[in-house]
């Protein structure tokens, strides 16, 4: 695997999950586009849609379809109320899990919030070359996953390695 010595500008996209909130009011959204956008990403699309696994799943199908989009951010859903079936919709999807992110995700969570992270179901893996990340609905667990993950992952000047230069090899 070669380095860059650049940024590769990947294009993501957002999707909120959420019964109770309206795109006006999703300060994880917000914080999620404008976070990539700062890292010099561009944001394909963004959108939020209700806790409904086949909307969800119909949703995340039509981006990793689209060889237009590297990855895919999704905010919401991830909890244990009734209601919550984020990994239910999604996990189906991926064609490579990546365990790793949901254990490292809990462990950093954990100096913050204590043993509340294991509420967490948050989750990444890879479907049809397209990065997927799920991540809670909360502001603060979104600014943790991008901060201290995710970021540096999509950066191709981390070293040893990351995500973003694997992108040409995931057609393998």
């Amino acid at each position: 695997m070669s380095h860059a010595d650049d940024l590769i500008p990947l294009r993501l996209c957002v999707l909120t999950v959420s019964d109770s909130r309206t795109l006006q009011e999703d300060r994880s959204g917000d914080y999620l586009a404008e976070a990539l956008r700062e890292a010099g990403h561009v944001l394909h699309e963004r959108t939020l849609l209700p806790d409904d696994r086949y909307r969800l799943r119909a949703q995340v199908s039509q981006w990793i379809a689209d060889p237009a989009v590297d990855g895919i951010l999704v905010t919401g859903g991830t909890g244990f109320t009734g209601r919550d079936s984020t990994p239910e919709a999604l996990l189906p999807l991926l064609d490579k899990e990546m365990p790793g992110f949901g254990e490292l995700f809990r462990q950093v969570s954990f100096e913050e919030i204590g043993t509340s992270s294991l509420q967490s179901r948050a989750f990444a893996g890879l479907a049809n070359q397209t990065f997927l990340f799920c991540l809670p609905g909360s502001t603060s667990a979104c600014r943790t996953a991008w901060e201290k993950i995710i970021r540096a992952q999509l950066d191709a000047r981390t070293r040893p390695c990351n995500l973003a230069t694997l992108r040409p090899r995931l057609k393998e």
